[in-house]
């Protein structure tokens, strides 16, 4: 049995006596592995944990008393590790909360780490030979000490369980013992701690936890990361996934990966924290004040996300500049955080390659960096669509999606452009079916903007009733962007693949002088009503796939 219960220990995914399984419920494996029968019971336990309490100052109360909140959590505790660096005097060796001891003395020089006070757990093991003399001893041991201990409390505890359960007890248990059943077991913690470390002792013998709030769980968070229990810390992550989220605990979530030394533990609650803020600011506009404000981590969340809606990917980049302009006014600080955190989540090949030039002029890029994006991104836009959708599943499955296509409002097209023997550009738009789906009653798409002779036009694709208004039909307009009295002749034709040929097709023609703001196209594109255009049997959707076609000519 206890090979089995030490699989724990070194495996932290193997789910014997983890209860905090990904696809469980908090208390599946409660009935398996339930010791709580045993919990400070001299007939099952073989060792005495005497737990130190030192004096905590008013401002070292525990993380989660009088605190109503994850924002009040976040804030106590970074104000406590302020004043804990406040307080180290340099010139002096500090004491740690806890120390491992065996009999000797320990050397002044080992308390160098004192300033990770809030960080490393540790304990006093020492032979008992009777309970005044071991505890005179105890004081003797620890004269070096600059707290107080205010009150001590005594276990009766299963080293099994505990090793099982902990490799930091594991190695207490197996180093320097003697006659291990005449041995006491101290640990020192401050009071802020004596909660969270009652209810990670708890949980080691029960496998359940009795608080509720989600401050106190991240007390006992802490707890379980400092000593090592990491099936808890995966317990208490999935108790907090299963709370509300608001933007404060998400983004403290957020940090917890490097709060921690178990950060594998949280991974779960750290996923569940960036899919939860990419849901809420999925569409920037309506939160930009809100989002400016947010930290590196956050925004970060954000813009990997496949679902952010946009106009383009030409507002990702420019919102990922003005971000990192406002946070980082430094150009170094600031290229190093484009480079190194932020550049890998802007999807260059789906940026308009008007927007690609200015990022090769751009200084808040290193020049070679931008060069090698902007080169990829070319590449990416020049290869056949089959090669992009095999580029863009194999990324699908990377941290790093930059050939996966976002949601986004306008849709982006190929443009092949001519000066000679006149101006003139091709443009192509692909809508998937769920698109055009999404279309009916009264929808409409647009495609990303394209130039011709210094104007910006655009492509939309509607559902809406035919000339007689007698039933639904698929639309294609040609649009140019640029309001005033600028007029603008051009002639133009659109297209679609269609089987069995799976050639384009011309379906319209037409010449239109344009003035800023207008648009001229087909109401009926194929000359069927919706139901025929959207069914198995269409002409028109290749592998789900409507391609469209329009030539622009400028007219002389």
């Amino acid at each position: 049995m206890m090979k089995e219960l030490n699989t724990d220990l070194f495996d932290p995914r193997c789910t014997l006596m983890d209860p905090d399984s990904r696809d469980a419920t908090p208390s599946a494996d409660a009935d398996a592995d339930d010791f709580a029968f045993a919990f400070n019971d001299s007939n099952f336990s073989d060792r005495l944990l005497r737990i130190e309490i030192m004096g905590d100052t008013p401002e070292s109360r525990p993380d989660s008393e009088a605190c109503t909140s994850i924002a009040d959590w976040a804030r106590h505790r970074k104000r406590r590790r302020e004043d804990i660096k406040k307080e180290n005097i340099p010139d002096l060796p500090e004491c740690p909360e806890e120390q491992i001891l065996n009999d000797n003395q320990p050397d002044m020089d080992d308390c160098e780490g004192c300033e990770n006070q809030d960080e490393e757990a540790v304990a006093m093991v020492e032979e008992s030979p009777s309970g005044d003399e071991a505890a005179n001893s105890n004081d003797s041991d620890w004269g070096m000490d600059c707290s107080t201990v205010v009150r001590v409390k005594t276990l009766h505890i299963s080293s099994p369980i505990l090793a099982a359960k902990s490799p930091f007890f594991y190695k207490l248990f197996s180093n320097g013992m003697r006659e291990s059943e005449q041995r006491h077991v101290t640990l020192r913690i401050n009071a802020s701690e004596e909660a969270a470390l009652m209810e990670l002792l708890n949980f080691m013998y029960s496998n359940t936890l009795s608080t509720t709030s989600a401050p106190a769980l991240l007390d006992v968070l802490m707890a379980a990361d400092k000593f090592e229990v990491a099936s808890c810390m995966r317990y208490c992550s999935r108790l907090l996934r299963n709370m509300p989220m608001t933007p404060e605990s998400a983004l403290l979530y957020l940090e917890l990966p490097s709060s921690v030394l178990m950060a594998e533990a949280v991974q779960a609650l750290t996923d569940a924290a960036k899919q939860y803020l990419a849901a809420r600011y999925k569409d920037i506009s309506k939160f930009i004040e809100e989002v400016m404000a947010l930290p590196l981590a956050g925004i970060e969340a954000i813009v990997s996300s496949d679902e952010l809606q946009v106009a383009s990917e030409d507002a990702v980049y420019d919102f990922v500049l003005k971000w990192s302009r406002t946070h980082y006014p430094k150009l170094e600080e600031r290229r190093e955080i484009l480079g190194s955190r932020l550049a890998r989540y802007i999807r260059f090949p789906y940026m308009t390659c008007r927007k690609l030039k200015k990022v090769l002029t751009c200084n808040d890029f290193d020049h070679d960096a931008a060069s090698k994006l902007v080169l990829e991104a070319l590449f990416f836009k020049a290869e056949a669509p089959h090669r992009q959708r095999i580029l863009a599943a194999e990324e699908s499955a990377t941290l790093n999606r930059r050939f996966v296509e976002r949601a986004y409002k306008y849709r982006p097209v190929k443009v092949v452009e001519f000066d000679l023997p006149r101006q003139q550009c091709v443009v192509y738009l692909d809508l998937k079916r769920e698109e055009c789906t999404n279309l009916f009653p009264s929808g409409r798409v647009y495609s990303q903007a394209f130039h011709l002779g210094g104007q910006g036009f655009f492509l939309s694709a509607h559902c809406n009733m035919d000339q007689q208004s007698s039933f639904h039909c698929f639309g294609l307009f040609l649009g140019m962007q640029e309001k005033g009295s600028v007029s603008f002749a051009v002639d133009y034709e659109f297209a679609a693949r269609s089987k069995p040929t799976e050639e384009f097709i011309s379906k319209y023609k037409g010449n239109y002088t344009f003035t800023g703001g207008k648009a001229v196209g087909y109401r009926n594109l194929f000359a069927i009503p919706w139901t025929s255009f959207m069914a198995e049997d269409s002409l028109y959707f290749i592998n789900g796939v409507l391609h469209l076609r329009a030539e622009l000519t400028i007219r002389h």
